[in-house]
């Protein structure tokens, strides 16, 4: 028997997940880890302890918990959030603590010369979008400018995923999704070779990873690598990609008009889309699918906003949670179904870490609006759960601007447990939301990539006759009247506030 490997590393946890050569799940095994914020705006993770660690552990708890032998993994992948920085020496050993994706905002003064230095429509030729807080070049030169020894003694300079794969295999590779997206403008998208233009003002040309498909073999398990992970050594390991990639590969996302709703620690989306969209609110680009286009928007905070509640609204329920009782999230669902639709005229902007689309701004702030006497900590509950959702639809509807339209929208993550918040955004957006049926994640798709990568299928199709649809979930047309009035508060309300909330 023949068994493939994935692992993902993610903001808040690690997940490691086998299949077999049916590509049926044998086990998911899972690490929680601290998400650090030394400062305001600042997001980082230890990228040994967190990253490699973890994923040591995990894949050693795989193989121990299932009784099976490294000899027979056939192939792994890795995954990891996307769009991070990651300083290393010649022993891919970090050198600082890894600067984590859109939620760091720490490049904002970057970004604001790099857009006075280069103007807006060169900007959008090189990049696609307005520059922002996911993207690495700013972040670049964050390091440059105020960490300079670090950033000298680099080798290089990584994300996540190619910190992982380098660490298995030695070699450094990234996939060409994130190559051409947060990376741009260092690499030509005609060969993946750096882009010469740009590349001194940013880093050495000698510092970046060499840009592959996503599944391609980048290299073989290391003799280092299995003493330290357990795995064979020379076992194929693919270049690997960002784990909202990964999880929308994982939910069937694989043709025009699929479209993946990530919802973990953020809100990701990625839609498979007949052509490249151009609007700066949201993120275009080539799929990790070779020949397909996508489209990508991004809240910075989902399951982020809902353990903000847990933990300062609801910490009573927290408490009885860990001396035995429910579950918080599940308690604090129930009472917020009870709730009406509208949560009685109380609307939030989820902005609690800046926000990535489609305002694309790090100084973006959270706003409750609408709070009356006769509202509960429920009702605030209710409607963090529905800006999500607003926020969902506000994409939607730019994408429908665009003439992109989509036809299969597949859920998938943590937030996807809880039917009372699928069925409000499938009410918000006037559309069937399918949960995926295995839930898994990112890791599933790490792992089903794998099985791409040595030539257990013969293409990315062939994952339509393997992932299932899972349960969907209709919109209710009572409901349709009332969200549509809040949905448009809700995209007023940033634009009104905009300038208080860069005076704050």
């Amino acid at each position: 028997m023949k068994y493939y490997l994935g692992v993902d590393v993610g903001s808040s946890e690690s997940k490691a997940t086998l299949i077999d050569e049916n590509f049926a799940i044998i086990k998911t095994v899972f690490a929680a880890h601290d998400l650090l914020n030394p400062r305001p705006g600042y997001f980082e993770h230890d990228a040994q302890k967190v990253w490699w660690d973890d994923t040591c552990r995990l894949i050693r708890e795989l193989l121990d918990g299932c009784g099976i032998a490294a000899s027979e993994i056939a192939a792994a992948g890795c995954s990891a959030l996307g769009a991070d920085l990651v300083p290393v020496d010649r022993e891919c050993r970090p050198l600082r603590n890894a600067i984590l994706y859109g939620i760091d905002s720490r490049a904002t003064e970057e970004i604001a010369w790099l857009n006075r230095k280069y103007g807006e429509e060169r900007v959008l030729e090189f990049n696609g979008r307005p520059l922002c807080s996911n993207d690495i070049p700013p972040k670049m030169l964050w390091l440059k400018n105020h960490e300079p020894e670090i950033f000298a003694k680099a080798y290089k300079l990584l994300t996540a995923s190619s910190f992982l794969t380098a660490k298995l295999t030695g070699r450094y590779t990234i996939d060409r999704f994130l190559a051409y997206g947060p990376f741009a403008p260092l690499y030509h998208k005609k060969d993946g070779s750096p882009n010469m233009e740009y590349v001194p003002e940013f880093c050495r040309a000698d510092q970046l990873a060499e840009v592959r498909e996503a599944i391609d073999i980048a290299g073989y398990v290391t003799e280092e690598a299995a003493a330290a992970c357990g795995l064979m050594p020379g076992t194929p390991v693919i270049t690997g990609t960002d784990d909202s990639a990964a999880e929308a590969i994982s939910t069937g996302v694989i043709e025009t008009g699929d479209l993946m709703l990530q919802l973990g620690s953020s809100l990701y989306m990625i839609g498979v889309c007949p052509k490249l969209v151009s609007d700066k609110r949201v993120w275009p680009g080539g799929f990790l699918i070779p020949g397909c286009n996508c489209i990508q928007g991004g809240t910075n905070a989902a399951g982020t906003l809902t353990k903000w509640y847990r933990n300062e609204v609801f910490a009573d329920y927290f408490l009885d949670e860990e001396n035995g009782g429910e579950n918080a999230f599940a308690r604090m669902a129930q009472e917020a179904a009870k709730i009406p639709a509208g949560s009685e005229g109380l609307i939030q902007l989820p902005y609690i870490a800046g926000e990535r689309t489609p305002v694309n701004d790090p100084a973006a702030r959270g706003v409750l609006f609408g709070l009356t006497l006769r509202h509960t900590r429920s009702h605030m509950y209710r409607a963090a759960l529905e800006a999500i959702g607003y926020s969902i639809r506000q994409h939607l509807d730019i994408f429908a601007e665009n003439g992109i339209a989509f036809h299969r929208i597949y859920a998938v993550g943590g937030g996807t447990k809880s039917p009372d918040w699928m069925q409000m955004i499938a009410d918000i957006t006037n559309c069937e939301i399918c949960r995926a049926d295995v839930s898994v994640g990112a890791s599933f798709g790490d792992a089903l990539m794998a099985a791409l990568g040595v030539g257990a299928l013969s293409g990315f199709s062939d994952l339509r006759n393997i992932i299932a649809r899972g349960t969907g979930y209709l919109p209710n047309p009572s409901n349709r009247s009332v969200y549509d009035k809040y949905q448009k508060i809700y995209n007023e309300l940033y634009i009104r506030t905009k300038d208080l909330m860069h005076e704050l």
